[in-house]
C-alpha cells in the first residue's frame, strides 16, 4: 500500500530532503508512461534516460507525458544500463538534487516502495540503499532456481570484492544514494554495463560509504530468465578478482595499515607452502612407494592449517570493518557536491 506524502515526511522529522528518481530505458515504450504514473508527488524530478532506444523511447515520453516533473536525456550511443544512471546522477547533482533514486522502466520495480529506500538516507541512517529480494523466504521460494543459484554466488563474490559483508542480492538495480556521495563517485571509471551495480559497491566502499539493504518482494511471472550463470560467472569473475585486489591495497596498505594487512599475505604464503610441499612429497612417495615420514607430513600440514588460520583471522576483521560512519562525517558537504 502506497504511504501518504504526508506521513513520510512525518517519518524523517523534518523537511523531505529534494528527491529525483533516474530511469534508464532502452525497449521498455509500452511500460514507461505507467511507471512515470506510479512515481508519487513527492519526487521533485523525474530524468527518463533514453540510452539510443531504438524504440525511441524518450521521443514517446516528450510526445505523450504531461507531468512537469519530467526530463528526457538522450544517448546518441547505446552506454548501457551504468552509462544511462550515471547521466541521471549527473544531472540530478547539477539540479541540486539531495537524494537520487534509481528505477527501471520495465515495470518490475515497484515505484511504491521508494520512500523506503529514501527514509533511511533522509534520517541520516545511509549513503546508499538497495533492495534485496532475499528477505521473505516465502517469496523467495517462487524464485526461478537459476536466479537463486545465480545470485548466490555473485553475492558471494561481492562480498570479497566489495568488502560489503551484511548486503545480498548486489545486482538489484532499485537503488538509492545521498547526492554528496555521488559527488565523490569516480564516474569515468564505474562499469557502464552489466557489472554495474556491483562495482559501485566496490567503488562506495573506498569512499567508506553506509551502505543498506532495503527489503523488497521478489515478483517474477512466466517470463524467461535472461541470467546466464555460466556466461556471468565467467565474465564477472575476472572483475571481482580485481576489485578485490585494489580493495585490500587501497585499505589495508594505502589509506591504512593493522594487524590484518600481515594476516592475509602471511596466510596466502603459509597456505600455498604447506600445499605445494606436501604434494612434492606425496607425489615422491607413490612413485617410490616409500610412506613420507611423520616430520614432513606435519612440515605439510602445519603451514596449510596455520595459514587458514591467518586467511580466517583476516576475514573476521574485514568483516567487522564494514562501514558504519556515514560518509558525509569524512567531507564536508560542500566539498563532495
Amino acid at each position: 500500500m502506497k504511504i501518504p506524502a504526508e506521513h513520510r515526511i512525518k517519518s524523517t522529522g523534518k523537511t523531505q530532503p529534494p528527491v529525483a528518481v533516474v530511469i534508464p530505458c532502452y525497449k521498455v515504450r509500452s511500460q514507461i508512461l505507467d511507471v512515470i504514473k506510479g512515481i508519487g508527488p513527492e519526487v521533485k524530478k523525474i530524468y527518463i534516460i533514453d540510452d539510443c532506444c531504438p524504440d525511441a523511447t524518450g521521443d514517446h515520453v516528450k510526445k505523450n507525458c504531461r507531468d512537469h516533473r519530467v526530463t528526457v536525456l538522450k544517448h546518441s550511443s547505446n552506454q548501457g544500463v551504468g552509462g544511462a544512471v550515471i547521466t541521471g546522477y549527473r544531472a540530478a547533482i547539477k539540479d541540486n538534487i539531495e537524494i537520487i533514486v534509481k528505477i527501471d522502466g520495465d515495470g518490475q520495480m515497484d515505484p511504491d516502495l521508494l520512500y523506503n529506500f529514501v527514509r533511511p538516507i533522509a534520517a541520516g541512517e545511509a549513503d546508499y540503499t538497495k533492495g534485496n529480494r532475499f528477505f521473505d523466504l516465502e517469496k523467495v521460494r517462487t524464485m526461478p532456481g537459476v536466479r537463486l543459484f545465480g545470485n548466490a554466488v555473485l553475492s558471494l563474490l561481492t562480498k570479497l570484492s566489495s568488502g560489503y559483508w551484511d548486503i545480498f542480492d548486489p545486482t538489484n538495480g532499485y537503488t538509492a544514494i545521498h547526492r554528496d556521495t555521488a559527488g565523490r563517485l569516480p564516474f569515468d571509471k564505474i562499469s557502464r554495463r552489466y557489472f554495474f551495480e556491483t562495482d559501485m559497491l566496490f567503488r562506495l566502499n573506498t569512499l567508506r560509504a553506509v551502505v543498506l539493504d532495503i527489503p523488497m518482494e521478489a515478483v517474477y511471472g512466466n517470463e524467461t530468465s535472461n541470467l546466464i550463470v555460466s556466461k556471468i560467472l565467467g565474465e564477472f569473475l575476472l572483475k571481482h578478482i580485481r576489485n578485490f585486489l585494489k580493495r585490500i591495497f587501497y585499505n589495508y596498505y594505502l589509506r591504512d595499515m593493522s594487524l590484518a594487512s600481515f594476516e592475509l599475505p602471511f596466510g596466502i604464503f603459509l597456505f600455498l607452502f604447506g600445499c605445494f610441499f606436501g604434494s612434492y612429497h606425496w607425489i615422491r612417495s607413490i612413485k617410490s612407494g616409500i610412506a613420507a615420514p611423520g616430520g614432513t607430513v606435519m612440515l605439510a600440514a602445519m603451514p596449510v592449517i596455520l595459514g587458514i588460520q591467518f586467511i580466517l583471522a583476516f576475514l573476521g576483521h574485514d568483516i567487522a570493518s564494514v562501514p558504519r560512519r556515514l560518509y558525509k562525517t569524512y567531507y564536508r558537504p560542500t566539498d563532495a557536491r
